[in-house]
């Protein structure tokens, strides 16, 4: 399994928080723990902004990928806004959780909870390159569920 370094710097005053760390050994994503005060209360259809009290070094060539929980989305339909959410290697600011409340309840984060996974990715760079036309296939311009269900 192949490994890759990580820098992290905690954000002044979440010496509490637990480090990102991998639940089971066949865990592919990190937990991320909220850095609230007290508790936060997430209303149905809200979105809302929870610090990870986290910052992080990423190596040129990789990426983080900020993910829902499972559990939270079943139990509670808590999720992501933008799921995948995506660290850059060159990004230095503090990591930050964009949830959303697609239940019907108010859903309560207290400090330390388990929010968000984070996975990390190598990336792959493409070079563009402008065709007067594209290769057939046979999906070809079939799109937006034209396979059926």
């Amino acid at each position: 399994m192949n490994s890759v370094k990580i820098q992290l710097k905690r954000k002044d005053g979440c010496e509490d928080l637990p480090l990102p760390k991998y639940a089971t050994l066949g865990s592919s994503g990190m937990d991320l723990c909220a850095d609230v005060q007290g508790e936060v209360i997430i209303l149905p259809g809200e979105i809302t902004l929870i610090s990870a009290g986290i910052y992080l070094s990423i190596p040129h060539g990789y990426e983080a990928e900020i993910r829902p929980r499972s559990g939270l989305a079943l139990k509670h339909g808590i999720s992501l806004v933008n799921t995948p959410g995506t660290i850059d290697s060159d990004y230095r600011g503090l990591v930050s959780i964009i949830m959303i409340n697609h239940g019907k309840e108010p859903f309560r984060i207290k400090r330390g909870d388990r929010i968000a996974q984070m996975v990390m990715k190598e990336v792959i760079k493409a070079e563009i390159e402008v065709a007067a036309s594209l290769d057939e296939t046979v999906r070809s311009h079939g799109g937006f569920g034209h396979t059926g269900k």
